[in-house]
């Protein structure tokens, strides 16, 4: 099911249109992914959700092979990911966006971060931004194992594979769980 509700732009309050579609995600659930943009001013909006109730969840996967680069990952806008080989987590903020993607797709949006930082960083910053990137190519070819964690307290994402284990979710000592 598609739904389209047209309402203002939050940045420009120019009036956009809102994507409300439904998915089914095998062995998992049916998601709401809800986006928008604004040709105006350039404000995007993603966002995932299951359909159903669901509990805080962590999911942790060994990244060893090439094969586990297809993974689908569904990530909601309150979900943390952690690759701890890689000193790479990224955790929800203000501008968080879900997705629907795969581990090689994850790979790829901490690349585009990380190339940033060449740009901008400092000498150190830039020599971890190539060490880390040098990583990522090893990784992409399957050579280099990782651990892909993905932490959501609304229980709204998930690492959608048979070698993925769910966890029991436990809040990092001193956040705040909403």
């Amino acid at each position: 099911m598609q739904t389209v509700v047209p309402g203002p732009c939050p940045c420009c309050n120019t009036e956009i249109e809102y994507l409300y579609k439904t998915e089914n995600i095998p062995y998992f659930s049916d998601i709401l992914i809800i986006s928008a943009i604004c040709p105006s001013c350039g404000y995007r909006f993603v966002d995932t959700q299951l359909l159903k109730q669901a509990d805080p969840a962590r999911y942790r996967m060994a990244v060893e092979t090439v094969d586990d680069l297809s993974v689908r990952v569904v990530r909601s806008m309150s979900a943390s990911i952690e690759i701890p080989e890689l000193g790479v987590r990224i955790d929800p903020g203000p501008s968080c966006q879900g997705f629907v993607s795969n581990v090689e797709g994850v790979l790829d949006r901490i690349e585009q971060v990380v190339k940033g930082a060449l740009n901008w960083g400092t000498d150190i910053e830039k020599e971890n931004a190539v060490a880390l990137l040098t990583d990522i190519v090893r990784l992409k070819a399957g050579e280099f194992p990782v651990t892909l964690i993905l932490e959501d307290p609304c229980g709204n994402s998930g690492i959608i594979a048979e070698k993925a284990e769910k966890e029991a979710y436990v809040p990092e000592e001193g956040s705040v769980q909403t």
